[in-house]
């Protein structure tokens, strides 16, 4: 057992701080500064820590300590092993890289990723993504590539609230017995945006994202006998096919520590999306986004016991979005909200998630910790329920399992509760925000 538990989690893991101003205030303000300092000394202190690669070092060779003086490798290679009621089971490779560039100790860190996998339910995902800070925060490159085939669960358009006087196709498109349609399809997927920092924390941007579907099918694409073909009815879309091609506009402000897991600061987007017919998309449309993170370190001894707080929205200001693209559950940058529902379990043109998670250590080592997290998810329908008039909660908690310390990169297992008898198991890398 403890064989197969290596072999199949097992890694390749191929302080300078900035002149301070002196204090003349008093000693207490000198007390504050030193308390400041020591606490990131600790938070930053990775030597007292075991990942898996201390695993792999004690496994392979038992009686050889560890080169504390040894920087640690950003790049992780691990199977991609995940789970969660959308995909079925899910078995992969993926590489992760993380590392800060240059000399400045205030630059961001850079992250990247890449996978390949194949699930249980059909699906095969191919995609790249990459977060990088050049040196001093001057640029921030945010791009994505992907390439996959696609099965997703349809539960109709809504929050889950049952309707009453409508007509048939509007009980088909609020699904209200929640009955899952399956939707297969070929994704792709090019996005890329460049913001300039402009000010301390502060970044404006912008880019591009080319999003096709091909060879979408399901039941029914023709009698109203599905929620996707009611919708695309009702907005003119093809049923087969469509092409969300746009221009984004983004504000972005970043305090927080690390993207992998943070201990403290804010992480907040703001951005238009802006859809036109004559760069290929199948129909215009005006898209607000939000997307806003606050990190509470609650012990200067142990900064990882962390409240985090999360809310996501998105909202249609005007046009029409492909049904497949609709906000919904999991639909944000990562697809991490909502857990307790499968991906788009509730959607509308309008939608906000808002999450509440507390992190905490279990062993001193910092190997495995714990979170528990609450939800609640909000939308419209086209029956007349509003924006934040419903909400739908979800809760669980989870174990962590540290990966590679030096890019505080953790293994996450999450079991999470819905409503209408919704529950499963979640299993990815990192932080779900």
């Amino acid at each position: 057992m403890k064989f197969t538990f290596f072999v199949l989690f097992v890694s390749m893991q191929g302080l300078a701080y900035g002149q301070i101003q002196e204090t003349r205030d008093s000693i207490k303000a000198d007390s504050a500064h030193a308390k400041s300092i020591k606490k990131m000394q600790i938070a930053n202190n990775i030597n007292k820590q075991y990942d898996f690669g201390d695993l792999t070092r004690n496994v392979i060779h038992p009686h050889k300590k560890a080169d504390t003086l040894k920087k640690s490798s950003g790049i992780i290679v691990v199977p991609n092993v995940a789970a969660n009621p959308t995909i079925g089971e899910q078995l992969g490779i993926k590489a992760v890289a993380g590392r800060r560039l240059g000399n400045d100790p205030n630059t961001y860190l850079s992250v990247a990723a890449t996978s390949a996998s194949i699930t249980s339910k059909g699906i095969i995902y191919f995609y790249v993504n990459h977060n990088i800070f050049t040196p001093g925060n001057k640029w921030n490159f945010q791009g994505n590539l992907v390439i996959a085939k696609t099965v997703i669960p349809d539960y109709g358009l809504g929050i889950g609230r049952g309707i009453t006087g409508g007509s048939a196709a509007d009980d088909i498109l609020a699904d209200p017995e929640h009955k899952a349609y399956s939707v297969h399809s070929m994704y792709y997927d090019i996005r890329e945006k460049v913001y300039k920092n402009v000010a301390k924390n502060l970044f404006l941007g912008a880019g591009l994202d080319f999003a096709i579907r091909r060879n979408i099918t399901n039941k029914d694409t023709v009698n109203n006998a599905t929620p996707s073909s009611v919708y695309n009815n009702q907005h003119g879309f093809p049923q087969d096919h469509y092409s969300s091609n746009g221009f984004l506009f983004d504000a972005e402000y970043i305090s927080r520590d690390n993207p992998n897991r943070a201990y403290k600061g804010i992480y907040a987007d703001l951005g238009l999306r802006i859809n036109q017919t004559w760069i290929g998309s199948t129909k215009n449309e005006v898209q607000l986004n939000s997307d806003f993170r606050k990190y509470f370190s609650l012990s200067d001894s142990n900064p990882e016991e962390v409240l985090a707080f999360w809310n996501w929205g998105s909202y249609l200001i005007s046009g029409n979005i492909p049904y497949l693209e609709l906000p919904g559950t999991a639909r944000d940058i990562t697809f991490r909200s909502g857990r307790g529902y499968t991906t788009q379990y509730f959607k509308g043109t309008q939608f906000n998630d808002t999450e509440l998670e507390y992190r905490f250590p279990i062993l001193a080592n910092k190997f495995i910790s714990g979170v528990t997290f609450v939800s609640a998810q909000t939308g419209n329908d086209e029956q007349g329920t509003k924006i934040f008039q419903v909400f739908q909660p979800g809760y669980g908690a989870g174990l962590r399992v540290l990966f590679n310390k030096a890019t505080r990169t953790n293994l996450a297992l999450d079991y999470a509760f819905g409503r209408f008898g919704n529950r499963g198991f979640f299993l990815n890398l990192n932080e779900a925000f």
